[in-house]
Parts: structure tokens; sequence; C-alpha cells
């Protein structure tokens, strides 16, 4: 008969990510830590998912008006690098650092979600008392508090899930952080995609709430008892922090950095100005359902996920990240491409076949870059940490901009070409959509011709890659 204890043992090393698990963070503590990256996934769902086609398609609000509402809470995420930093140095009387700002993020996010619905169906004009910017207010108001609690409580979250792990598991914690937030949008996207199927302003307001709900229960149970009390003295708590301008110039001092960075730049931007546009271009030119279109969410991170695992298996192999990163573009071109084809073709099948290389493209492409930037040498008062926070700044400024003009574009285009200045030809709502995804596709383009210098120096100077590991992925 096999002993318990061996019994046990066995059944936790066959479980994915069991080597993530170490004496300082058990199994179930690790489990219920990583429930704030489904509250996060969540929220993402609403956000890029399900509100900016609920908002286009049945509120009837002008795309460009949703972009710009979506763009709010990506544009503050390059406070993260401050809030993580805040986060590190922050100074109480019991020794909590993490526990707060994951509490108040789980706060914002929750207060955001609550009010949401109603500013929504304000802003669409179902209005009956107020000033007439009340809808456009309340809306922003919303968003940029779901975003910042978004922002403050995955970046805690994750500063205290590095904290508690060992050096040795701290790449495997991480890695199921990051696989907890896939899983959240994709399951996510899937209960809110049925729950909306008969869709009414008040299964709006059901549905939102309830999410903010959800939020709060599930952020409550991921930091119950997750950072020990460590009091600290009066001189602790009154020592200086440290400065950030010296860093600052020693990452930039690097050679190679300012053009990876551009890659980043432009990379993000190619992949996610679709973002406002994807569900609406499903709801609108298809005609497929609410739900239906909410799917195309889960497919999305279904992709990012499998990207992810090719990443993961090719840098183990010690290849180059810039190449796998090219190869993430490729997908990306291959993907938009299926995507323009399914409107003439009127094929769902290229449709949903186009939203899953998105997000295989996007994931490695993104993991990629993330590894080689941080493959840089620390130089100087320049950590990993710094270099880290540009990634994101770079990122998050992209995909801020790429969702406004996403928006904004598909609303001009339309507006000359369902007038007829662009010929009958033309003259149809698709078309919009269509110049959207073809810019995407000129920016792969001059991704790739960014990122050449970057693979060819590593391949003539560096010789062959040394095998990394993931120590860190974006989120």
């Amino acid at each position: 008969m096999i002993p318990r204890a061996a019994l046990q043992r066995m059944t936790i090393g066959m479980l994915p990510f069991s080597d993530a698990v170490s004496d300082q963070l058990p199994l179930r503590q690790l489990l219920r830590l990583s429930l704030f990256q489904v509250s996060v996934g969540m929220a993402a769902v609403m956000l890029l998912g399900t509100l900016n086609r609920v908002m286009i398609v049945e509120l009837g609000v002008a795309a460009t008006v949703v972009a710009l509402m979506l763009a709010i809470p990506v544009l503050v995420a390059p406070f993260r690098a401050l809030l993580g930093f805040r986060s590190d140095t922050y100074r109480s009387a019991i020794g909590w650092k993490r526990i707060p700002y994951l509490w108040f993020g789980s706060l914002w996010q929750f207060g955001g979600l609550a009010i949401m619905p109603m500013a929504l169906l304000v802003l669409s004009g179902d209005q009956q008392a107020g000033p007439s910017w009340a809808g456009e207010v309340g809306a922003a108001l919303a968003f940029l508090m779901t975003g910042m609690g978004m922002h403050m409580t995955q970046t805690a979250g994750l500063a205290l899930a590095a904290d508690r792990a060992t050096e040795e598991t701290r790449p495997q914690v991480v890695a199921l952080l990051y696989v907890m937030f896939l899983l959240g949008m994709g399951i996510s996207a899937v209960i809110v995609g049925a729950l909306l199927r008969d869709f009414s302003a008040l299964r709006l307001v059901q549905v939102v709430q309830g999410a903010a709900v959800v939020t709060l229960l599930l952020n409550l149970v991921a930091l119950w008892k997750q950072e020990r009390v460590a009091p600290m003295t009066r001189e602790e708590r009154a020592a200086p922090r440290p400065p950030f301008r010296a860093a600052w110039r020693d990452l930039t001092a690097q050679g190679d950095v300012a053009r990876l960075l551009v890659v980043v730049f432009l990379g993000t931007l190619a992949f996610n100005m679709q973002d406002v546009l994807l569900e609406p271009y499903g709801g609108e030119i298809l005609g497929l359902s609410v739900s239906a279109t909410t799917l195309l969410t889960a497919l999305w991170a279904g992709g990012a996920l499998l990207g992810f695992g090719l990443a993961a298996r090719g840098l183990r192999r010690g290849r180059d990240p810039h190449r796998m990163a090219a190869r993430g573009l490729l997908a990306g071109l291959a993907a938009f491409s299926a995507v323009i084809f399914a409107a003439p073709l009127s094929s769902p099948v290229f449709f949903y076949a186009g939203a899953f290389g998105i997000g295989l493209g996007g994931g490695l492409f993104a993991v990629c870059t993330l590894t080689a930037i941080m493959a840089f040498d620390s130089h100087g008062t320049a950590g990993r940490g710094l270099a880290l926070g540009a990634w994101g700044a770079a990122q998050a400024t992209a995909a801020g901009l790429s969702i406004f003009a996403g928006g904004a574009l598909r609303d001009g285009v339309n507006a000359l070409a369902t007038s007829g200045s662009l010929g009958p030809a033309l003259a149809s709502p698709a078309t919009g959509y269509s110049t959207v995804y073809h810019i995407e596709i000129a920016l792969l383009f001059a991704t790739l011709v960014a990122l050449g210098p970057l693979v060819r120096a590593r391949s003539i100077h560096d010789g062959p890659a040394a095998p990394r590991g993931l120590a860190d992925f974006p989120t």
C-alpha cells in the first residue's frame, strides 16, 4: 500500500506548475493568492470585450467616444511603475507593504464597475435630468476608477507573490499568475456572454454590478493572511526613498534599449488598434450576437496562452527572443488578413481564426520582447525592475493611443464611405473596419523593419542565445 505522504507528493507533482510551490508559499496559499488575477482578467473582459460592443451596437454610442473611454484605463498603466515603487518603499507601523495597495486597488476596481452600467445608460441618451455632459463624465470616471484599480491590484499582487516566492520558484509563480489571468479572461468571457444573450438595460446593470461584487470577494479571499506583520521603527519609517533619475539614465545609456522600446511601441500599436473594433465588426458586419462576439475574447486568450507556451518552450531551448518576436509579428499578419477576408466571404470561421491568431501573435510578441529587455544586464543603478517599467510604459502608451486611433479612424472612414465620397465600391460600413486592419498590417511590417537590426546584431556579435527563463511576464 502506498503511504499517504508519498501519494500526496505524487499527486501534487502531477499538477501543472507544481514546481512553483515552496515552504514559504504552499500550494493552497499560492492558488488563493492567484485569484486576484482572475478578477483583473474579468475586468479586462468587461472593458475591452463586452462593453465596447454593447456601447457601439446596442446603445448606439459613437466608436470614437467608446475608444476614448476604453483608452482611459490603458493610458494610466504607465503609473504601474510608480505604484510598484511606492509599494516597495511603503512605510507603515505594522510593516505591511503590498496588502494596502492590493486592498485599495480592489476598492477602486469595485467602485468603477459598480457605477459603470448607469453611466453607460446615461451616455447612450437615456437621461431624464441633469447636465448634458453627465454621461461622458460618469463613464470616464467609471473607466478611470476601474483601470486604476486593475493596475494597482495587479502590480501589488504580483509584487506580493514575488516577495513570498523563493529565488528558485519565482519564475514559476509569476508564470502561474499570468496563466490565471488568461484563464480568468477566458472563463469570464464565456459566462458574461451567456448572461448577456438576451440583452436589456436591466440585464446589463445586473451583470456589470455582479462582476463588481465578485471582484471584491475574489480579492478579499486572495489577500487574506498573505503578508506577515513586521512592525517598523520610527527611523525605518522616516528613511528617505531613493530617486529614479540616475537609474533611468543608466538604463537608456545601453544602446539597444531605445530601439527595443520602439519595437515594443510599434508592435503594440499594431496589435491593439483592433481592440475596440473586433467585436463590433462581428456584430455589425457579420451579424453575430452579443454572446457569439464575446467568445472572441476567449479565443484571443486561448491564442495568447498558446503563444506563451511557445515562447516558454523556445526560450528554454535557448532561441533568440528577437527572432521569436518576429514570428509573432508574422502570425499577426496572417491573422489580420483572415479578419479582413471574413467580411467579403461572410465567414465567421475566418473571423474566429483571425481572433485566435491575433492573440497568438500578440502573446508571443509581448513575452519575447519582455524577455529581450529583461536580458539586458544591470548597469549602474538601473535594475531589471526599471527595465520592466520602461517596457510597460511603452506598451501601455501605445495600447491607449491605438485604441483611440482605431475608433476614430473607423468613424472617419465610414463617414466618408457611406456618404459616397470614396465611390460606390466602398460605400459600405465594412470599409472603416477594413481600413484599420490594413493600417495594422502596415504597422506590423514597420515593426519587422525596426526589429531587424536587433536580430542581426544578436546573430553576428553574440552567437547562439543562452537559455533563459521567464522570470516576468506581461500583464
